[in-house]
């Protein structure tokens, strides 16, 4: 079986990758990536040279690309990754979301709908779903919750959601959707939060909290993501929506202080800073779905899953310093150049 993994260079891409090519030995996987500021082909190392494995250098939204790959290489499942996700850069600059994260994905579904597969899976966020009052920790987002949402990130992936739905009702494509919580583990990128503070700790630098850190997010590590993944495109319902949550609610205050206790660092380093416009305040997943029709639930609990996120930043300072300092962005022309 060809599973055609899109944004497999990035975090959770990536780890999905490793994870296909250790428990699926029958499978092939071809990887598609655009290699922009959060794609860093150096991740894949381990695996450039796994008969099994496939890397392309091209955009979801550009057409002619895409479909050469499809019609070459003939995936039989497509697992979109491949995403603009930091809420931030958004705020600044919507319109690349929009490409990327709407237009992308009609151009991947029409792709499958041209050259045919037997699943589309969409990889999108809890955040369509905007967000819940702290003062009510009975609250959790189900299937059922109604799309709202609070950044153009999350309005272009409920756009993308929303269309995903709408080629499985118009043309019969076989799709399903998984929606999850935040993602931490190895390879994530690291202007996101967790990998931010491990690499701003280590260096004595500040650790920028927004607003009083009171933000509360339902923390899922990544192999449990990926094991969740595996489970819905082979086993999961056609036309059906999968919460994959973490159960490990923490706020973010808490968290950095957590990072700063385990990495020895003092609390003095924490530096508080004008609150993200729209903000929310709350996600939490209820993942009773996926638990009770495919059997998943999360196996890693935060105090574990972030003891082994700092220990492999540690082991692992030459990836994040090289993104850091600029220099990742050099290793495709490196790999490749005189190819």
């Amino acid at each position: 079986m060809k599973i055609l993994v899109t944004g497999g260079a990035g975090f959770i891409g990536s780890n999905f990758v490793f994870h296909m090519l250790d428990k699926h030995p029958d499978h092939d996987i071809i990887c598609v990536d655009a290699l922009t500021y959060a794609g860093n082909l150096s991740t894949l190392d381990s695996v450039m040279n796994d008969p099994r494995f496939k890397f392309f250098k091209a955009d979801i939204a550009d057409r002619e690309a895409i479909y050469k790959i499809f019609e070459d290489e003939k995936p039989d499942i497509v697992v979109n990754f491949a995403a603009e996700s930091h809420v931030d850069r958004s705020i600044e600059d919507p319109e690349i979301f929009l490409r990327t994260n709407i237009l992308g994905t009609a151009v991947l579904m029409d792709a499958c709908r041209k050259y045919g597969i037997t699943r589309y899976h969409q990889v999108s966020t809890d955040e369509v779903y905007g967000d819940l009052p702290l003062d009510r920790p009975d609250l959790f987002f189900t299937e059922e919750t109604p799309i709202h949402t609070s950044s153009p990130y999350s309005s272009s992936k409920a756009s993308a959601d929303l269309l995903v739905l709408a080629y499985h009702r118009t043309y019969g494509l076989p799709v399903t959707i998984s929606r999850c919580s935040n993602n931490y583990g190895p390879y994530h990128f690291p202007e996101k939060p967790i990998p931010l503070m491990i690499a701003n700790a280590l260096n004595d630098k500040p650790l920028p909290v927004y607003g009083e850190g009171l933000n509360v997010r339902d923390w899922l590590y990544v192999e449990d993501h990926c094991r969740a993944i595996d489970l819905i495109i082979h086993k999961g319902k056609v036309g059906e929506v999968y919460n994959v949550g973490g159960h490990n609610e923490m706020r973010n205050i808490d968290i950095v202080k957590l990072i700063c206790k385990e990495l020895g660092k003092p609390e003095s380093l924490i530096t508080f800073v004008t609150d993200r416009k729209g903000h929310d305040m709350r996600y939490a997943i209820d993942p009773e779905k996926i638990h009770r029709e495919l059997g998943w639930l999360p196996e890693t609990k935060f105090a574990d899953g972030i003891k082994k996120t700092i220990k492999w930043y540690l082991d692992n300072r030459s990836w994040w310093e090289e993104i850091i300092s600029g220099e990742y962005r050099n290793y495709y022309e490196k790999m490749y150049g005189n190819r």
